[in-house]
């Protein structure tokens, strides 16, 4: 078995500048708790709730979707041959996730790689028909960039989305082919970035449509590597939406409906997110009240109001001292105004507006649970008792919308480092068995060892969807790789979109035999017989090497059942 490293992030590797800032990092977060309100400061040590990216306080953003195409430096192309603009902008792809990747917090997507890169290229002259070897020389090199680098910080990887399947030109289709060729040959230890396919009917949804070859050769992959993974742009609340303008940041960020007339993503970020411990409340309302469990419920409202009462005064600090940081904080995006706005001209807040601002929760399974004494997929009542909770609670965000004019949302939290966080503080509490198992589930997911059926998991979840504005997904976990599994995937892809999930991953277990390459799922290789072996898991939105999982999340996946 594999040693597990002590990582509060899977996307880290040691090194020297990696120390070092941790070093700083963790000073820098007690300085940032040390000036805040006490109640908030208490609230985060107490693990009531998570502040995220406590380092990035009043400094930075989370998550940006590029508008690449609003001032694209074609000019630094001129004077090139053809071969050498495919390469030298494939490298400037690099060189901007690498310098973005250093002025925020968090993930950066590209909403439409296939059709803004085909538009590029054919703006700088590129017929792609006679440089297709050159063009996958370079879409590998991204790839690989994308899986090997760990240069962010010193220590991380470099929080990549590239969203395709929308571009139905020759040219776009061709990146798009690309793109799954390479990953998908790219080997077994190739796990990043996260490419996420837009489903779109009238696009790529049916057999009829121009890209539906395109959503085939997608699932080929999948069924092999895990991604891509899948936003279900006919699902109820994206349906109204233009498919282009829809994106996923991150792991899961969603922003879509804006106060100031953006809809879509393209140019616009999560600002800010702070995360609830769920299990904590319902916890201290058992101790609390030994009534009805209609008096519970009400009980657990109320204790949930109080909590984020106090998480919007810290969303709303957080965002007024952002917008008044540093503008020269954000070089890049000042040079190619991938905010969409010029900040340079209007200011940070002009752009900031239209971000997001999002109360995230963890453990809503284990709240339920320990409210009813049953999983709320258990039975019909105890199933609408989280929907209406769920419901309740975006009804709250709703409210901070309207009155402060500002787009706030419910993110379904993916709590990687949190969800061992919370349950090691509540364990200590608390005598309780559902904390004491070392991790919370993530957002409202049904449990990993619940062995529903997969369609079953997807039709039970995909309701939560209507309320997560701020961001969700939908995990299925198959038993073993589903091998050209074409068909049986795109069912429960239709099974996903029918069922109201916006966003949809497959999940199953991947080990790779590092003496002769061998993989499956196995503690010795069948082959060889060795037990060096790399174990390719989930964390929470990406894939990464189990043992460099946090706490958490190790104790989640060695209680991972099949759907």
């Amino acid at each position: 078995m594999e040693k597990q490293n002590k990582n509060d992030n899977a996307a880290n590797r040691k090194s020297y500048v990696g120390y070092i800032y941790n070093l700083g990092e963790k000073a820098e977060k007690s300085n940032v708790l040390d000036q805040l309100d006490p109640e908030w400061k208490r609230l985060h040590n107490e693990g009531y709730i998570h502040i995220h990216d406590l380092d990035a306080y009043g400094l930075t953003y989370n998550c940006l979707t590029f508008d690449i195409l609003n001032a694209f430096p074609y000019s630094q192309f001129e004077g090139y041959t053809n071969e050498q603009k495919i390469v030298c902008v494939f490298d400037f792809v690099k060189e901007l996730l690498a310098k973005v990747g250093n002025e925020q917090s968090g993930g950066m997507s590209f909403a439409n790689f296939d059709g803004d890169f085909a538009e590029i290229f054919t703006n700088l002259g590129v017929n792609y028909t006679e440089y297709q070897e050159v063009f996958k020389a370079s879409i590998l090199s991204l790839i690989l960039w994308a899986n090997n680098m760990h240069t962010r910080m010193g220590q991380t990887s470099y929080y990549v989305t590239l969203c395709i399947g929308l571009g139905t030109s020759d040219f776009a289709r061709f990146i798009t082919n690309t793109i799954l060729d390479c990953f998908y040959n790219s080997g077994n230890l190739v796990y990043k970035p996260n490419i996420v396919f837009k489903v779109a009917a009238g696009i790529n949804r049916y057999k009829e449509d121009k890209n539906y070859d395109l959503f085939c050769k997608a699932l080929d992959c999948t069924s092999k590597k895990m991604i891509p993974t899948y936003l279900l742009c006919d699902c109820n609340v994206d349906k109204n939406c233009d498919p282009k303008k829809l994106s996923i940041m991150g792991c899961r960020t969603r922003v879509v409906d804006d106060l100031f007339g953006k809809q879509g993503a393209i140019g616009r970020s999560n600002i800010d997110n702070i995360s609830i411990n769920l299990p904590r409340l319902a916890l201290e309302t058992m101790v609390d009240s030994k009534s009805s469990l209609y008096e519970k419920l009400e009980n657990f409202n109320k204790k949930f109001v109080q909590v984020a009462n106090v998480t919007k005064d810290i969303l709303l600090d957080r965002y007024e001292k952002t917008c008044k940081a540093d503008i020269n904080l954000f070089p890049i995006n000042l040079k190619y105004k991938l905010m969409g706005e010029d900040i340079s001209k209007h200011g940070l807040k002009e752009a900031f507006k239209h971000g997001t601002l999002s109360i995230g929760f963890i453990g809503l399974s284990e709240a339920i649970e320990i409210l009813t004494g049953e999983k709320y997929w258990s039975s019909d009542e105890n199933y609408n008792i989280a929907i209406n909770f769920v419901k309740f609670m975006k009804d709250y965000v709703d409210t901070l919308k309207n009155q402060y004019k500002l787009n706030f949302s419910l993110l379904a939290t993916s709590g990687e480092f949190i969800s061992g966080r919370f349950a090691d503080i509540d364990s200590e509490l608390f005598n309780n068995k559902v904390s004491k198992k070392g991790f919370y589930t993530n957002s409202f997911h049904i449990e990993v060892d619940s062995g529903l059926p997969a369609y079953k998991k997807i039709q039970y979840e995909g309701k939560f969807h209507n309320y997560t504005n701020g961001g969700c997904i939908t995990y299925v976990e198959l038993r073993e790789a589903p091998l050209s599994n074409v068909e049986g995937l795109m069912e429960l892809v239709e099974i996903a979109i029918k069922s109201d999930v916006h966003y949809l991953g497959f999940n199953f277990p991947k080990d790779i035999c590092n003496e002769c390459g061998v993989t499956g799922t196995f503690d010795e290789c069948p082959e060889c017989g060795s037990k060096d072996i790399t174990r390719i898991r989930r964390v929470s939105g990406y894939l990464e090497v189990q043992k460099y999982f946090a706490s958490g999340k190790m104790n989640e996946s060695k209680m991972r059942k099949a759907n």
